[in-house]
């Protein structure tokens, strides 16, 4: 496996995922486009504990369109989004994967929201694609159901 590790734009802030994550998504809704200024966001579902964070972060609460807490948090520096928070707590974070030295090495597992995707983009065949979100039991891998399970409850 290729280390997982990343950092913020500026270098101030650094991270070790300390095993793969329990699975990628590829999120196309309209907030993630909006917050981004881009087409679709990439995060890696990983529990918190196994993340090793070096350097000062911030935190910036995000309206959402569901209305459930969004938490992004950034290099308290330069302001890169490192990972975002949502409503399942602090427990899993939502790494970004355009923040790892290698971020070729966490292609997406899934597409969802892709009602909203851009209609230029286009999609691998074979691909996991959800118009919405998706029933986790369904499509994540055992292993990944019982650390979600383990640190969720």
């Amino acid at each position: 496996m290729t280390e997982l590790a990343g950092r913020c734009a500026c270098g101030a802030v650094t991270y070790r995922m300390a095993s793969p994550p329990m699975i990628t998504h590829c999120c196309h809704c309209l907030d993630c486009q909006r917050q981004t200024g881009s087409a679709f966001v990439l995060n890696a579902l990983i529990e918190a504990d196994r993340v090793q964070v070096e350097g000062e972060v911030t935190v910036s609460r995000m309206p959402t369109d569901s209305g459930q807490p969004h938490d992004i948090i950034r290099c308290a520096q330069c302001g890169t989004a490192l990972w975002s928070e949502y409503g399942a707590g602090p427990a899993v974070r939502f790494m970004r994967v355009g923040t790892l030295d290698d971020p070729t090495a966490l292609p997406p597992d899934v597409h969802i929201y892709t009602r909203s995707k851009q209609p230029w983009v286009r999609l691998p065949e074979g691909a996991k694609v959800f118009a919405a979100y998706y029933s986790s039991a369904e499509v994540w891998p055992a292993e990944s159901l019982a650390r979600r399970k383990a640190v969720l409850g």
